[in-house]
């Protein structure tokens, strides 16, 4: 054995045996980064916001600017709907040039129309002559009657939010119609609905604020942008990003996000499955897959051709001599000539790239299904097994806590470990080490993972079907409350590290692949040996750091609980260090 063999051995050896522990580690088991306080963590950088906290921020708007400039409250909200509810927006436009925007708006400053003293006056719309308390006008002084106003917007209202900037009737102007007119003139059905799209507009029109994507959500969430992640939770509990508005996805960014959804619902991989699965018929060019054992294939009508499965020739041409039924000699020649590679190295690479697209989504499916499941156990726990535990355990609910806690930490890590299969579908293929380091935190996230939610489900369920009071419910509180830790752990650094590109495992690799280029010029042979000890160093690392970390703690191999460093057995399984 030679001299780098060896030393792979020991690395390996040293890996799964728990050596020494760097100084360097990449440390995921055990606590967060000391620099991140738990309360920056948590902290919010977003605000829900109901339906009173919208009206009450949209009133606060309009009466600011409308004491700023010195001009009503219906000028002030026609203006902030101008400038997409933007304060700082409509105050730099009006100082600049007032006039400019007045123009733009339709705020008008005096009638282009003077009012007639006429007892009678005749409608600009229906030509019939009205008493002067049934005609009425915009800032414009255009009048019309009553009936031809509510006509006119309620058919702006039906047509959609657009009657928010509804002008005069009369072609030739461009007066704004206020919301005191709409509340004087139309229906109140027609009101209704335009007070519902003043409202949303605060919110659609707004660069800070957007609606809860969940159906039935009437919620609204403000964002302070650029302060950090975009995962945000609405009170009706439906989590999601707030730069794309799909679910939550972190630690994978909006476009992979958005590749990964693009891939799932596209053409592309059913005509992998196509490629791979199946031949076209040599006659009409029709894809055929091939269900039966025989060789001799026969197309759908009108075509009716009949041709080899394997050389795709004419089955006439077939008989004992090509191998009749069971096997073509026609096609093993020309394949060994040559012919049928180009095909044949096409559907190989559409099979494998249909057999690795399946190996990830299989999985992520599968991650998502168990999220599904863990949240109806969630809500299960909550309205119905939680008393029921509280009776037989003789404790109050708010001591039992810790279940709900543990069930919402399943819930949270499936949608991560989800994201990650879609993280991994990324990787790469150059990047081996880096997809081998990857591969490793994902197993070890899929087992703590696994530990707890078994607790959860399985340890629990002796619990629920007791008739009496247990002793060792105390310990299983201890035990669940642990692995909950644990693995919220885990995964919150799983996340920051992913979300880092893994820059750990690629530092590594990158000084490794330099002082490797130096030393192994001229040397081919060992470049297999030194890539299996960069990798199996990085794996190392993050081996030696679950099992001991700076906090004072070590992480149980088994269970992963974070044990002080005093006791050498595991406070929950009892396994030794």
């Amino acid at each position: 054995m030679d001299h780098d063999e060896e030393e792979e051995e020991e690395d390996e050896a040293d890996f799964y045996s728990g050596g020494d522990s760097d100084s360097d580690h990449l440390d995921l088991a055990g606590e967060p980064d000391s620099d991140v306080s738990d309360d920056a963590r948590h902290q919010q950088n977003y605000s829900v916001l109901g339906e009173e906290d919208i009206l009450q921020r949209q009133e606060d708007d309009i009466i600011r600017v409308s004491n700023v400039l010195s001009i009503s409250k219906v000028s002030a909200g026609i203006l902030l709907r101008h400038y997409n509810w933007n304060v700082s927006k409509v105050h730099d436009e009006w100082f600049a040039n007032e006039e400019k925007v007045r123009g733009a708006v339709g705020l008008l400053e005096e009638l282009l129309v003077e009012f007639p003293n006429d007892n009678e006056i005749t409608c600009g719309i229906c030509f019939e002559s009205y008493p002067c308390d049934r005609i009425y006008g915009a800032a414009c002084g255009h009048l019309f009657c009553q009936a031809c106003w509510a006509g006119f917007m309620s058919t702006a209202i039906i047509d959609g939010p657009g009657c928010l900037m509804l002008r005069c009737p009369d072609p030739s102007c461009t007066a704004a119609v206020g919301q005191d007119m709409i509340d004087k003139l139309a229906s109140d059905e027609d009101k209704k609905k335009y007070n519902r799209y003043f409202i949303r507009s605060y919110i659609e029109d707004n660069k800070k604020t957007k609606w809860c994507p969940a159906p039935g959500c009437d919620y609204a969430i403000e964002f302070i942008v650029g302060s950090g992640y975009y995962d945000v939770i609405c009170r009706c509990s439906h989590s999601f990003c707030w730069n794309c508005t799909e679910e939550a996805h972190r630690p994978v960014d909006c476009d992979t996000v958005a590749r990964w959804t693009l891939k799932n619902s596209a053409e592309s991989e059913n005509m992998n499955w196509i490629l791979a699965n199946s031949k076209p018929c040599p006659k009409c060019k029709r894809p055929i897959e091939k269900n039966q054992g025989c060789m001799h294939i026969t197309c759908t009508p009108p075509c009716k051709y009949e041709f080899c499965w394997l050389c795709l020739g004419p089955w006439s041409v077939h008989g004992e001599r090509t191998g009749g039924f069971y096997a073509c000699n026609r096609y093993e020649t020309a394949k060994q000539d040559g012919v049928f590679n180009e095909a044949e190295k096409r559907r190989e690479t559409a099979k494998n790239s249909l057999e690795r697209y399946t190996h990830y989504y299989e999985r992520w499916a599968t991650n998502q299904s168990s999220r599904q499941k863990a949240l109806a156990d969630l809500q299960q726990m909550q309205t119905v097994h939680l008393e029921k535990l509280s009776d037989i355990q003789c404790q109050p609910e708010s001591q039992l806590k810790f279940i709900i806690d543990a069930w919402q930490q399943i819930a949270e890590c499936r949608r991560v470990l989800k994201w990650t299969y879609a993280y991994g579908f990324y990787i790469p293929e150059q990047e081996h080490a880096k997809r081998l380091f990857f591969e490793y935190l994902q197993g070890e996230a899929e087992s703590g993972l696994e530990r707890l939610h078994q607790c959860a489900e399985k340890e629990l369920q002796r619990y629920l079907t007791a008739t009496a009071l247990s002793k060792e419910f105390n310990e299983f509180r201890t035990k669940l409350a642990g692995l909950t830790s644990v693995t919220r752990n885990y995964f919150e650094n799983l996340v920051r590290a992913l979300e880092n590109g893994l820059s750990d495992v690629s530092s590594r690799s990158a000084c490794s692949r330099s002082g490797s280029s130096r030393s192994l010029r001229g040397k081919g042979s060992s470049s297999r040996g030194e890539r299996s000890k960069v990798t199996f160093a990085a794996l190392r690392s993050i081996g030696r750091s679950s099992s001991i970390n700076d906090s004072g703690h070590w992480s149980c191999r088994h269970c992963t609980f974070a044990n002080n460093n005093s006791v050498t057995v595991c406070q929950i399984c009892r396994q030794r260090q």
